[in-house]
């Protein structure tokens, strides 16, 4: 499994499967989620999160991609930041590692995250990037035999910078 952190919007990688940062009634939102569901045709992608209605913190759901590249859109809801004491951690944890098995089960073999929760959520992209990290290392721990490749998407150069010194932490 490799692990690319790349300076580019989520919408044009060309990847299996994108990650929604989602809100958990699956509504279309603003930053990566608007942009995600405008590309994709809003009317369409909110039908197809509407036959879900909703996804609780910390897990995931798959659509078709509509006019993406990608051919699945992965919805994973990660946590607000409420101090770091509320479990987010887990939560956090939890959306990556449900989305990867999404990714797994429709037999993808590249995914492409944004740094979730770290935008409007609040979760502080440092600490966001250590659990996104570790959770996508220990899934390739945890299936040793999954062919999936990851990709971070960021759109400047500090987040892709911290990003680059966590993966090398690691």
């Amino acid at each position: 499994m490799d692990i690319i952190i790349k300076k580019a919007g989520i919408t044009k990688l060309p990847a299996d499967c994108i990650v929604n940062a989602a809100n958990s009634g699956l509504l279309r939102g603003g930053g990566v989620c608007g942009a995600i569901f405008k590309e994709a045709g809003a009317w369409d992608m909110q039908r197809a999160c509407d036959k879900y209605g909703y996804c609780p913190t910390g897990s995931a759901v798959i659509t078709p991609g509509f006019r993406l590249q990608a051919k699945y859109v992965i919805h994973a809801v990660g946590p607000i930041w409420k101090g770091g004491s509320s479990g987010e951690e887990k939560q956090l944890y939890d959306c990556y590692q449900a989305s990867m098995k999404l990714a797994q089960e429709n037999d993808c073999h590249t995914i492409a995250f944004p740094l979730i929760s770290s935008g409007i959520y609040g979760y502080p992209r440092e600490e966001a990037w250590k659990v996104a990290l570790r959770s996508v290392a220990d899934y390739q721990k945890k299936y040793p035999d999954c062919e999936l490749s990851v990709i971070f998407a960021v759109l400047d150069d500090d987040m892709y910078n911290m990003g680059m010194r966590t993966l090398e932490d690691l």
